[in-house]
C-alpha cells in the first residue's frame, strides 16, 4: 500500500490532479449545502453543460479552453439567477433551457469542425492529464475566496439559504451573496470538469449535502459534515481509480454512492432510536 502511495506521489500530474481535486471538491461541497437547501441543486448539472458547450467551441476555434470557458459560465450563472427570479421561468426550467442549448451548440461545433480531432470523452467524463499547473493555482484562490466567504458571510449565507424574504426584510442584500455563489459556483464546476467531465461534475455539488443531512441536523454540521465527504470520497476514488486503472469521475461517483448509502441506512437507525 505504501509503494503504491509513493509511486502516486512520484508522478507530477497525479498530484496537480490530486491537489486541484481537493481543492475542487471542498469548494463543491461547501457550495452545495446552500444550493442543495435553496433547491437549485441542478445548477452545477446545468453549468457543467454551459462549460462543455465553452471548451468545444473554443477548442474548435483554437482558442484558450478556460479564458473561455470561465466568463461564459459566469455569465451563464447569472443568467439563471436573473430567469429564475423574474417569476416567469422557474428554476428548474431555466437550468434545462440553458444547458440544453449549450450541450446542443457545442456537440455541434465538434461535429462541424474538418480535420481536428477533438477528444469529446475527456470533456464528457474528465481527465487527470488534462490538469495543468495553472489549473492548480486557479483552484487555491478559489478555495481561499469559498473559504473567506464562509468564514466572514457565514449568518448571511445562513439566513439568505433559509429565508430569503426576511434576509432582504432585515437589510441583507441577497442579490449580492446570491451573486457571489452563483460565480464561485461556476468557477468550481469548469476547474472541476477537467478531473469529472461534465457529466459527473454535480455530484461533487449534490452528494456530500444529501449525505450530511441524513444524520446532522444543523447548517453548520451539515457543511462541516459535507466538506469532510467530498474531500474523503475524491481521495479514495482517485486511489480506487489508479489501482483498479478505472475513470477518475465514475469512480469517485461510485464511492458516493457508497457513501450515501451509509449515511441514509445511519439516519434511518437514528430516527427510529429518537421515536422509541
Amino acid at each position: 500500500m505504501g509503494e503504491i502511495i509513493v509511486e502516486m506521489f512520484s508522478a507530477p500530474v497525479l498530484v496537480r490532479a490530486l491537489i486541484v481535486g481537493v481543492l475542487v471538491s471542498l469548494c463543491a461541497a461547501l457550495l452545495g449545502v446552500s444550493l442543495v437547501l435553496k433547491r437549485y441543486s441542478m445548477i452545477g448539472d446545468g453549468l457543467s453543460h454551459v462549460g462543455f458547450g465553452a471548451l468545444a467551441v473554443a477548442t474548435v476555434m483554437n482558442l484558450a479552453p478556460m479564458a473561455v470557458a470561465i466568463p461564459v459560465v459566469i455569465l451563464a450563472a447569472f443568467l439563471l439567477l436573473r430567469l429564475s427570479s423574474n417569476g416567469k421561468i422557474k428554476g428548474d426550467a431555466a437550468i434545462a433551457l440553458i444547458s440544453t442549448s449549450a450541450l446542443a451548440i457545442g456537440v455541434m461545433a465538434v461535429s462541424m469542425s474538418s480535420g481536428m480531432n477533438v477528444d469529446i470523452n475527456s470533456y464528457l467524463f474528465g481527465s487527470i492529464i488534462s490538469v495543468s499547473s495553472g489549473d492548480v493555482v486557479t483552484s487555491v484562490i478559489l478555495a481561499l475566496a469559498v473559504l473567506m466567504m464562509f468564514i466572514f458571510f457565514y449568518t448571511k449565507i445562513f439566513a439568505i439559504t433559509f429565508d430569503e424574504s426576511f434576509a432582504k426584510a432585515t437589510g441583507t442584500n441577497a442579490n449580492l451573496y446570491n451573486m457571489l455563489i452563483a460565480l464561485l459556483t461556476a468557477v468550481t464546476i469548469v476547474i472541476g470538469m477537467r478531473l469529472m467531465g461534465s457529466m459527473l461534475i454535480s455530484s461533487l455539488i449534490i452528494f456530500p449535502a444529501l449525505c450530511s443531512m441524513r444524520v446532522f441536523r444543523s447548517f453548520k454540521s451539515v457543511t462541516i459534515c459535507s466538506a469532510v465527504i467530498s474531500v474523503t470520497t475524491f481521495v479514495i476514488g482517485m486511489f480506487i481509480s489508479y489501482i483498479a486503472d478505472t475513470p477518475c469521475g465514475a469512480s469517485i461517483v461510485c464511492v458516493n454512492i457508497a457513501v450515501f448509502v451509509i449515511f441514509l441506512a445511519t439516519g434511518a437507525v437514528m430516527s427510529r432510536s429518537r421515536k422509541s
